[in-house]
């Protein structure tokens, strides 16, 4: 145990400030008022409580720090330069192109697991962070810290029902209750209070301190790990604390100080600053690493041709199977495991597995955070739910996670359940996401085959799965890579290609039947990988048609498979024709549901024949 030297620690905090609004100044932008109300609180955790080694942030052992807030994100800078990580010379590099050092933080810095800064996010991510070390038997301990804005996102309180519900007393929320937001006071300025019991309702145990009161800080954060439940800090605190003339006062957010501004600010804090460098900094537990490694290989498979088995099934029955060999396969689901077949995994391993209930937000953030650790998360829920949690998925493609999101019920095959359980918007949803992969399997075996990918690649990966069930049409030894295509029909004299995926596929297929016997032959191609698309394999298979192609899906018209082949061929002088669900369904069923839109084998023969 470090003793703690609460001057030193002040001297910190203050250098902290200084170097906060050096390089917002610098900047010319940034948030230097709300770091200097966390100052205190960081200085603490960073010099003398959190366990890690500050010369390599990412050993598997180090405590975690997560800035939920990450508009405060020079402070985060300034404690790793501090530290003696960064050099303090780079800070003045805040918010410029060829910088790092960005106006929120990303994981283009080696001590930044996610990026942060769309509020509301890094408890949730925090949970998954908490659950991997109870998983991986190790005892770092994750720190959330938050703004108290953030608190009204309903997230927050999400991922603190989870970690109420999961008892992770490995997790602590610091809460930064400097009472002004950007454009007024927060809901329950300093009456912190309404915090601590919230928060109590929620499984927590509540610490409620003065912010800027290091002794007391030190003391509170010395009962980390005490009983069985999460722990909460709400620390009141001033924004703009430590300075005269900020502090407490509005109008200072996102506002960097002038020249002249920083200079006054600067002279009340230099007399008492002192540098970190050097400071003790309490070592990680010397644990066993986890095993995080890819398997060799993964079990074979083995379906009959013509079989009928769902896809979402098949996701099922795989992601078992890749689970009994690959240990970095964790399962989330949001209360639909039944319906997505992610129950399999579940019952067989509950340890690797987590309910996360009917929160979707949370399911996202939560396989966010176990991905950070080396784990291969998948979360599965039905498809239009993910709806709910684009803004995770959005910022988790900005964090380069290691996320695997299997969605469900897709489309307007679904049948009776009715329009609001029909994901018909997610396949554009998913393709607008930077570096993200999007698949959309047929059968039985292409879903297994895209699992074992998915498993085996880092990324953020969608698989789109579906209700009926349908043949299995490929064999047990059959590859599909991500980006490619499979070519089902063709010969010579085809007059159109047609690109289908999914349920669609199978009345392409049926389309190629009747419109054969009538003397006429199409190109039918599986596009099960939308994004990366195929498009050479559709190009090649275009050319030989006319440049003439047909894209059918069971999605909307914007955004989903017709305007991916659209996007990628229309500079090849390729004309596409979209077949895709055009207004607002209902209940119905299936069948009936793909024949009035126009997305069944008889609304392909019609617009082949009059395209010919």
């Amino acid at each position: 145990m470090i003793e703690t030297d609460i001057e030193l620690l002040k001297g910190i905090a203050n250098q902290l400030r200084i170097h906060s609004i050096t390089a917002t100044t610098a900047a010319g932008s940034g948030h230097p008022t709300s770091c200097l109300s966390a100052a205190d609180i960081v200085a603490t955790l960073f010099f003398g409580h959190m366990r890690y080694d500050a010369t390599n942030p990412h050993y598997f052992n180090n405590d975690r720090f997560i800035l939920s807030k990450g508009h405060a994100a020079p402070l985060l800078y300034a404690a790793w330069a501090e530290n003696g990580f960064i050099p303090v010379s780079h800070l003045d590099t805040l918010r410029q192109f060829t910088s790092d050092l960005e106006g929120h933080p990303t994981p283009r810095l080696a001590f930044a697991d996610i990026a942060t800064g769309s509020l509301g996010q890094g408890l949730g991510v925090g949970v998954g962070v908490a659950l991997a070390a109870r998983l991986d038997k190790l005892d770092y301990n994750t720190y959330v810290l938050l703004g108290d804005g953030e608190i009204a996102e309903g997230a927050v309180w999400e991922a603190a029902s989870l970690a109420g519900i999961n008892k992770l007393n490995n997790l602590v929320a610091i809460i930064d209750a400097n009472r002004l937001g950007q454009s007024e006071a927060t809901a329950f300025g300093h009456d912190v209070s309404v915090y601590a019991k919230r928060f109590e309702a929620f499984g927590w145990r509540t610490e409620v301190i003065d912010g800027h009161d290091i002794e007391e800080i030190a003391e509170v954060l010395g009962g980390v790990g005490l009983g069985d439940q999460p722990l909460v800090i709400i620390a009141k605190t001033y924004k703009g604390g430590g300075v005269s003339f900020l502090q407490d006062q509005e109008g200072w957010h996102g506002r960097p100080l002038n020249a002249v501004e920083a200079e006054r600010a600067i002279a009340e804090l230099q007399p008492s600053a002192k540098t970190g460098i050097g400071a003790p900094i309490p070592a990680p537990s010397s644990l066993p690493q986890p095993a995080n490694a890819a398997p060799a290989s993964y079990p074979a498979i083995h379906y009959t041709l013509g079989d009928k088995i769902a896809t979402r099934e098949a996701y099922g029955t795989a992601l078992l199977r890749l689970g009994t060999a690959d240990l970095r396969i964790v399962a989330l689901d949001g209360d639909t495991k039944n319906s997505t077949f992610a129950e399999a995994f579940i019952k067989a391993f509950p340890e690797r597995s987590t309910e996360c209930y009917i929160a979707e937000q949370n399911l996202v953030a939560v396989a966010v955070g176990f991905g950070t650790r080396g784990k291969s998360p998948f979360a599965s829920t039905f498809a239009t739910f993910f709806t709910r949690a684009y803004d995770q998925i959005r910022v988790a493609g900005i964090s380069n996670a290691n996320l695997k999101l299997v969605g469900s019920h897709v489309g307007v095959s679904i049948g009776e359940d009715g329009p609001s359980q029909m994901a018909l918007e997610d396949l554009a949803m998913m393709r607008a996401v930077v570096g993200s992969v999007v698949l959309y399997p047929s059968d039985a075996v292409s879903t297994e085959k895209l699992l074992e990918q998915m498993a085996s690649q880092r990324g953020l990966q969608f698989l789109r799965t579906s209700r009926p069930k349908t043949p299995v049409i490929y064999g047990n030894d059959e590859q599909f890579p991500i980006g490619g295509a499979k070519v089902l029909r063709q010969a010579a004299g085809d007059k159109v290609t047609v690109v289908a995926a999914g349920v669609t596929l199978f009345e392409a297929l049926k389309a190629a039947d009747l419109l054969k016997a009538e003397g006429i032959t199409i190109t039918v191609i599986d596009a099960y990988s939308i994004k990366p698309l195929a498009k050479d394999v559709i190009l090649a298979a275009a050319k030989k048609t006319g440049l003439t192609v047909i894209t059918v899906e069971d999605h909307y018209a914007e955004g989903g498979l017709g305007d991916a082949v659209a996007g990628e061929l229309s500079v090849e002088g390729v004309k596409v024709h979209k077949l895709a669900v055009t207004s607002l369904p209902r209940s119905g069923k299936a069948a009936e549901l793909l024949a009035f839109f126009g997305i069944d084998a008889a609304a392909i023969v019609k617009q082949v024949k009059a395209l010919k």
